[in-house]
């Protein structure tokens, strides 16, 4: 029997894509406008995988877990839905999206629910309240963290591209092209900053114990709702949310 140290560096990654591509196919045609985000998150999903197997990260079988906690959150919630059943406020949202909603805001509606909400959750999944004491571990993985940026920002041309074919770009719009894919490249990397912020503030409430948590994962629920009202306002998205920023932050918690 292989040990984990045979496996691939991204077999967890592999698996997601697996599963990912699994549910594009089995897509209902009623919710075809979901393919939109689907889509995105596997190739986002291949493009990890490509750099944990480049040996981009310090800890590449950590990140690989990450990957697998966080994609679950997704599917998880896609799986709810399609059997009825209820999903966090922000999924609820973008899954009930109008299906004639331009493709960017399918995206930009899934990446607010999975970063914004999910991933806070997924983040202290593999981070222990004893590796959050340990200093030295905890800058590792904030740079791992940081590293997908790299990451996400090398897919920015190549996603703008793929939404390009499946929509009319106005004249506006491709002239605006190098500013909205600057915009995405800035407000993800902010968004990814706060999340670091409200998975520390999360971190201290588990420590408080589960009320105290439930309390804190509930704001960070209703912050990111509430973002979805700026997503949907008329206007040039990508270049407001490079202003007004995409993240949200959880207060200081009250004592």
């Amino acid at each position: 029997m292989a040990s984990d140290d045979d496996k691939p560096p991204a077999a967890g990654v592999t698996e997601v894509a697996a599963r990912l591509e699994c549910r594009l196919d089995t897509l209902p045609a009623e919710l075809a406008h979901r393919r939109i985000f689907l889509g995105t998150y596997l190739r986002t999903t291949k493009a990890v995988g490509e750099a944990i197997e480049q040996a981009r990260f310090e800890d590449p079988a950590w990140v690989d877990a990450w990957d697998v906690r966080f994609a679950e959150l997704y599917l998880d919630a896609h799986d709810l839905d399609l059997a009825g059943d209820a999903v966090a406020r922000p999924w609820r949202l973008a899954f009930d999206a109008p299906a004639d909603l331009p493709p960017l805001l399918h995206v930009l509606l899934g990446i607010n629910a999975h970063v914004n909400y999910d991933l806070p959750q997924a983040l202290l999944a593999v981070i222990s309240d004893d590796d959050f004491a340990d200093p030295v571990l905890m800058d590792r993985r904030r740079r791992d963290h940081e590293r997908i940026d790299a990451v996400l920002a090398s897919r920015v041309g190549a996603e703008d591209d793929q939404l390009s074919a499946t929509s009319t770009k106005s004249l506006l719009d491709r002239v605006l092209t190098p500013l909205n894919r600057l915009s995405s490249q800035r407000f993800l990397r902010e968004s990814r900053q706060k999340v670091w912020h409200n998975t520390t503030e999360l971190q201290r409430a588990r420590v408080e114990g589960p009320d105290a948590y439930a309390v804190r994962l509930a704001e960070l629920e209703l912050l990111s709702a509430a973002k979805i009202a700026d997503l949907l306002c008329p206007g040039q998205v990508l270049l407001r949310l490079a202003v007004t920023g995409f993240g949200v932050t959880l207060p200081p918690a009250q004592r």
